[in-house]
């Protein structure tokens, strides 16, 4: 039995890595099917002749059954409905890290939290005083965001030349900071006047799907049904209709329903059971005797594989390669015509966005970093110099998706709305090459297995 747990355990672990590994990969891959579409949504904009499709995204569409009506432009449904799957999502990575991740001890957690901590903070404080007493005063959310889908995609450019423990601390700051963004959305940045009753509303369907966690609920049916619930009370409260894609993160169970030497032993047998119905030969289909067996152990897979698990590995696809695709046509369509160059002065948004992403979150994250390693609240990745935690802070200075996001709400000024967009885009440009710069000029080259063979 011991020998059993100790094969478990080892293969918790080695299950951990490969969710790790599978994140990276689909954040890289990702980030490269947005930024093609970022560069449609360009092309869109600055060519007249295509101009008129972005008219697609103003057209109305609703859903009616009886005297419930929903009525809102394709641009609103993509970034107040599918973007609450894409923020559930978020929530569930989060939640991951938090109880199996880089993010599940305190000892793990406190170097990306204040790395994130400052990240946003920094940032926050360098808009807030180019844009104090301006009317883009409440556009200093937007540089406290770093897309992790862009920032993973860069350094995945970069390959080995990138240590792995500065990854998973990029990674780990990244959900920190993706967290720092939901909260600050939720409490600063609300879609209309507050209303009290669907807030109590959406509070009472929170309790119930906390309640049927409790009770071991299991099924992704009922999940589904009350957070589409939990959505529109959220989205009739004022709050922003995608923070309940968070709360429903939140109630999804991720214990597993059975014992894992359990597991081990049914499957086990169940394979056996396998063996002894067959004739070792291959075969189109399986026969009848085995079948059941398969049944059986896909049901006993789908008991030991929480139902967290479930919904990210179904969602995480469809979040990546739909919705922030979709996300980023809708909304990354800027004129860059040199008009924002030729203003004087220069509105305080476009200096506000470019230093508080470029400069502000490469301080702050080397600088609160710094602050928890002398205080001994934290430690360093073994290897990693405070000048590649400078290097990584300036890859996440690549703001994209939630910065859109909260200047698409903190503008209602069409004209301050596409300076903030065009500056973001060119910000995160251009902290994409600084970082990559920044990362080859602070770590060394990795030599190849043929290069240490010929020194051998």
């Amino acid at each position: 039995m011991t020998d059993n747990l100790d094969l478990l355990t080892s293969h918790k672990h080695s299950k951990v890595r490969g969710m790790l590994h599978s994140f990276l990969e689909s954040q890289t891959s990702g980030g490269l099917v947005l930024l093609i579409c970022t560069v449609i949504a360009l092309v869109v904009a600055n060519v007249p002749a295509l101009q008129h499709l972005q008219e697609l995204w103003h057209v109305e569409a609703g859903i009616s059954i009886g005297n419930f009506k929903i009525e809102m432009s394709v641009m609103h449904w993509i970034n107040d409905a599918l973007m609450a799957v894409f923020l559930f999502v978020v929530g569930l990575e989060i939640k991951r890290e938090m109880l199996v991740g880089e993010l599940s001890s305190v000892k793990k957690a406190t170097l990306p939290i204040f790395a994130a901590l400052g990240g946003m903070l920094v940032p926050a404080a360098i808009y807030a005083i180019f844009n104090h007493g301006t009317p883009t005063s409440n556009g200093w959310g937007i540089p406290m965001a770093t897309d992790i889908a862009f920032a993973v995609g860069v350094i995945s450019i970069l390959g080995k030349r990138c240590p792995s423990a500065l990854k998973i601390f990029l990674l780990a700051l990244a959900i920190v900071d993706d967290l720092g963004a939901i909260i600050v959305l939720a409490l600063f940045y609300p879609s209309h006047e507050l209303n009290f009753v669907f807030m109590g509303l959406a509070l009472v369907v929170f309790l119930i799907l906390i309640l049927f966690n409790k009770m071991k609920v299991n099924s992704p049916y009922v999940y589904m049904m009350f957070g589409l619930v939990l959505w529109y009370f959220v989205f009739r409260s004022g709050i922003h209709a995608t923070i309940a894609g968070v709360l429903l993160a939140i109630t999804i169970p991720s214990k597993t329903t059975i014992n894992e030497v359990r597991f081990f032993v049914k499957v086990k047998h169940l394979l056996e059971k396998f063996k002894e119905n067959g004739n070792s030969e291959v075969e189109v289909l399986a026969n009848p005797k085995q079948m059941e067996v398969i049944h059986d152990i896909n049901e006993e897979v789908d008991a030991i594989n929480p139902l967290m698990h479930r919904f990210e590995s179904a969602l995480h696809p469809i979040s990546h390669f739909l919705i922030i695709p979709l996300f980023a046509l809708a909304n990354a369509g800027v004129t860059l015509d040199g008009s924002i160059l030729q203003m004087s002065p220069m509105p305080a948004v476009v200096p506000g966005i470019f230093f508080g992403l470029l400069l502000g979150k490469p301080i702050g994250i080397t600088l609160f970093s710094y602050i928890s390693v002398k205080t001994k609240l934290a430690e360093l990745p073994g290897g990693v110099p405070w000048k590649q935690i400078f290097a990584i802070g300036m890859v996440a200075g690549i703001g994209f998706t939630m910065s859109i996001f909260v200047d698409n709400l903190a503008f209602s000024d069409p004209v301050y709305l596409n300076m903030g967009k065009a500056a973001i885009l060119v910000t995160s440009f251009v902290s994409a090459i600084c970082g990559m710069l920044a990362v080859l000029l602070t770590t060394k080259k990795v030599p190849s297995t043929a290069q240490k063979k010929i020194k051998k």
